[in-house]
């Protein structure tokens, strides 16, 4: 019997044999390590920018050059590791976006995925000369047109591709609090809605713009059901936290494990933004106001009050990095809880990939006996 595979993923030249993007976990989260092993497995390894710098020793007093050079130095890392396809996740929000986005197309990434904001301006950092792909990060039809249309106006640059991320996604979320358990907001209402708004651009520009979903997918089976509703591949961060070549402490790693589908909510980050989390000590403590404000050593975010903000976020995102949990928390997926055991990538590319089959296996078998 012909087994059943995923289809690739085409976004322009790059051909992507298994339509899975590993989503950017910043502050060290994924790096160099799980990014190469996922472009082994034929997947897109995501190097994430977000706070990497936090990660040198002098990252407190020369926070700009260090994050330039750390990004620098996992992408060289990275490709010393792999020939697959590598990129990077970019916050439009950060404050030396400008300058990390150029390190990356002067290390030659693929492809620069960017969200927290939307990149009106993008384009103006790539030279024409560059391959690297530039793929938006949305969570709307709206957005998707806001961005094509300035990006074609002024720049005559079409995307590459949109990630459509929804609300069931770990970190911070791009729907207000009272959107997250709204039907109409949900990835499989919203991701339609993006499809249809790129598609009547399609005779305009001469080519597909692909869709990748992400947001709370877990399965080989919401692979295949989200595929089925017209995404082109997938972005799954969470799930690959638990993987042995993941960048982050074992401890980091064990707290996905240990987590119950209670212990995972909703938290407003000091960016005045929700985000998803395993909640802990130190998220009750800053819910009830007893953090006190900390003067910030990086001013990595634009929008962080950093005189008014509880506590520094880029500090207790490394600070959970490294297992010290007494000082932050992880960020995490709403099926995150789902981690069963630490286990190398490549077992879990091999599971996503059965039960994909199975669950193609079982529509077909349920289509032949309603005939």
């Amino acid at each position: 019997m012909t087994q059943i595979t995923m289809n690739p993923l085409k976004i322009g030249d790059l051909i992507i044999p298994v339509p899975i993007v590993q989503g950017g976990m910043g502050i060290g989260i994924s790096l160099s390590g799980l990014a190469s092993a996922v472009a082994n497995l034929g997947g897109i390894g995501v190097i994430a920018a977000a706070g990497i710098g936090m990660l040198e020793s002098d990252g407190r007093i020369n926070y700009q050059q260090a994050c330039v050079r750390r990004l620098r130095e996992e992408i060289r890392q990275a490709r010393s590791q792999t020939n697959g396809v590598l990129g990077v996740n970019i916050m439009v929000a950060l404050t030396n976006f400008e300058e990390l986005v150029k390190t990356a197309i002067e290390e030659k990434i693929d492809i620069i995925f960017a969200g927290a904001g939307i990149p009106f301006d993008l384009p103006q950092l790539v030279p024409k000369s560059s391959k690297t792909k530039l793929a938006p990060i949305i969570s709307s039809a709206k957005a998707a047109s806001v961005i094509i249309k300035r990006w074609w106006t002024k720049y005559q640059y079409v995307p590459d591709a949109f990630v459509v991320e929804g609300p069931k996604a770990g970190g911070h979320l791009g729907f207000r609090e009272d959107q997250i358990t709204h039907p109409d907001c949900q990835l499989e209402a919203i991701l339609p809605q993006v499809i249809e708004e790129t598609n009547s651009y399609k005779d305009q520009f001469s080519q597909d713009i692909p869709i990748i979903a992400a947001g709370g997918l877990w399965t080989g089976e919401d692979i295949f059901n989200i595929i089925n509703l017209g995404a082109f591949g997938v972005q799954m961060a969470s799930k690959f936290v638990a993987t042995d070549e993941c960048d982050a402490s074992i401890d980091f790693k064990n707290a996905y494990i240990q987590a119950q589908k209670q212990d995972i909510g909703i938290i407003k980050s000091p960016l005045g933004m929700p985000g998803r989390a395993i909640l802990n000590d130190f998220t009750a403590q800053a819910q009830d106001g007893k953090k006190t404000p900390y003067t910030c050593p990086f001013h990595c975010i634009k929008p962080c009050d950093y005189k008014n903000s509880p506590y520094c976020i880029g500090l207790a995102l490394v600070n959970a990095k490294n297992g010290k949990f007494k000082g932050g928390f992880a960020f995490a997926g709403a099926n995150a809880y789902k981690a069963e055991k630490i286990e190398p990538v490549k077992t879990v590319f091999q599971k996503l990939k059965s039960e994909y089959a199975q669950a193609a296996k079982n529509i077909s078998k349920s289509q032949a006996l309603s005939r």
